[in-house]
């Protein structure tokens, strides 16, 4: 005979906000609203990226505006580093949360793999 009881599903249910709450705690939940929102918000720059970057290749075509793939290149490298600036400020502002901050900085991994 096992010694579970009959309704202990539920309980395993780690994606419920009663675990999220009572087991997790606040930190993770904090990183993992931060995580997801940087998430969409680079998919939203991204997605404004692309299409002025499209907007670009239009006006060229047309031979209204001239673009040398050299400066394009060295645009996007320079939005590439400043996304990797913001990220790793954000990763460092949630490690203060706790005394060790590993609950708010997983929290936001999490985010980041669900946005």
């Amino acid at each position: 005979m096992n010694d579970y009881p009959m309704n202990s599903g539920a309980s395993t249910d780690f994606l419920s906000s009663t675990f999220l709450f009572g087991n997790v705690g606040a930190p993770f939940v904090i990183g993992l609203a931060v995580g997801y929102f940087a998430k969409k918000m680079l998919k939203f720059a991204l997605f404004l990226g692309g299409a002025a970057i499209v907007l670009l290749f239009v006006t060229e075509y047309y031979g209204i505006t001239e673009m040398a793939d050299e400066k394009l290149q060295s645009a996007a490298s320079a939005a590439t580093d400043m996304a990797k600036q913001s990220g790793g400020f954000l990763v460092e502002r949630l490690s203060h949360i706790t005394s060790k901050g590993v609950s708010a900085v997983a929290g936001f991994f999490t985010g980041l793999k669900f946005g």
